[in-house]
């Protein structure tokens, strides 16, 4: 049991290092050949890639509260204590 342990923290330890070593030499290799402009670029694209999906998803929810204002405006007052009726009798609540 303890061997299986061991070897299993060794392997865990080794993969784990090797991976963190990997990462730093592709790192490094891709700050070397990339220019300092083009990693500002890529940067800042990815910042404005977040911007416009949250005005995307402002504007959808506030076309949604429209068109959900304009449905309810339509449809008149509920009365109270009754359930609204679709597709042919069935009740929703």
């Amino acid at each position: 049991m303890f061997k299986r342990l061991f070897w299993l923290t060794v392997g865990l330890a080794v993969g784990f290092g090797t991976s963190f070593r990997l990462m730093r030499a592709l790192r490094r290799t891709v700050d070397r050949f990339m220019p300092e402009r083009v990693s500002q670029d890529v940067r800042n694209g990815a910042r404005s890639i977040g911007a416009e999906v949250r005005a995307a998803l402002d504007e959808g929810r506030t076309a949604m509260r429209e068109r959900e204002a304009e449905l309810r405006a339509a449809m008149g007052p509920r009365p109270p204590g009754r359930a609204i009726e679709l597709n042919g009798g069935a009740a929703a609540r």
